[in-house]
């Protein structure tokens, strides 16, 4: 016979609590049996936390020991993790690494529909080139934060601020460009030299400066790590410019 936990949580036509949700959800997944108690109203919600003496809902209870709210129950089931990948900091890479595999597969797709096969160098290209306009829009999603970020670690940007602004926009169309194999005489140079200016960057700030920052690579306010991933963003536009001015220059 499995262990029985109660919650109380909020679900009420004001408010339909997701942590709520997500904490019977969890407890169910580890064999738990939930006597689920639904607040419905906001004074429910009230008196309940006035006569525990909580602040926030959803509150657990196992073996008449109260366990807390959906982070205390993650924790007390041994799972520390939410996101696949977060570090003690709380700094994960889980962004970057959807962002890659989406990219790929659509790399994939694209080169299969174009050509027949998979792997060819048009492959690689289009992988790099959809990597590119995916980032692009996730700094673009909210570009104030971005430049904030952006300017604690790039040295170019630190100089020209507007460049913060700049890069995604220019992040964006060098990648559209390559993905239409066009213009190449003002996409590879282009990738090339942001990609240039970042990697030096990076390099500089976490390498030689030996300064612990968030990566701006996925968009502001992320908790992505500065480092060897946001050095790979750098090092593939480099080499996407430098492949294409060398494969396909003058286009």
């Amino acid at each position: 016979m499995s262990d029985t936990a109660v919650l109380y949580r909020m679900s009420g036509g004001e408010h339909l609590c997701p942590y709520g949700l997500k904490t019977r959800h969890l407890l169910r997944t580890h064999g738990y049996e939930v006597e689920d108690h639904e607040l419905t109203s906001r004074d429910e919600t009230e008196a309940f936390k006035t006569r525990e003496d909580v602040s926030t809902t959803p509150q657990t209870f196992i073996g008449g020991k109260r366990i807390g709210g959906y982070d205390d129950v993650r924790r007390f089931l041994g799972e520390t993790r939410t996101g696949g990948g977060d570090d003690e900091d709380g700094t994960t890479y889980q962004p970057v690494a959807a962002v890659f595999a989406t990219t790929f597969l659509m790399a994939v797709a694209a080169a299969w529909s174009a050509t027949g096969s998979l792997w060819t160098a048009r492959l690689v290209e289009l992988f790099i080139a959809f990597s590119m306009c995916v980032l692009a829009i996730l700094k673009l999603r909210d570009l104030e934060s971005f430049s904030l970020q952006f300017l604690n670690y790039d040295l170019l940007a630190q100089r020209y601020v507007p460049y913060a602004y700049f890069y995604p926009f220019a992040e964006a169309g060098a990648g559209i460009l390559m993905v239409a194999g066009v213009l190449t005489g003002v996409a590879a140079p282009l990738a090339l030299f942001i990609g240039t200016a970042g990697a030096i960057a990076v390099a500089k700030t976490v390498y030689v400066d030996k300064r612990e920052l968030r990566c701006a690579c996925v968009g502001g306010n992320s908790n992505v790590p500065l480092g060897a991933i946001s050095l790979t963003e750098n090092l593939m536009m480099m080499a996407m410019g430098a492949w294409m001015l060398a494969t396909r220059w003058p286009v």
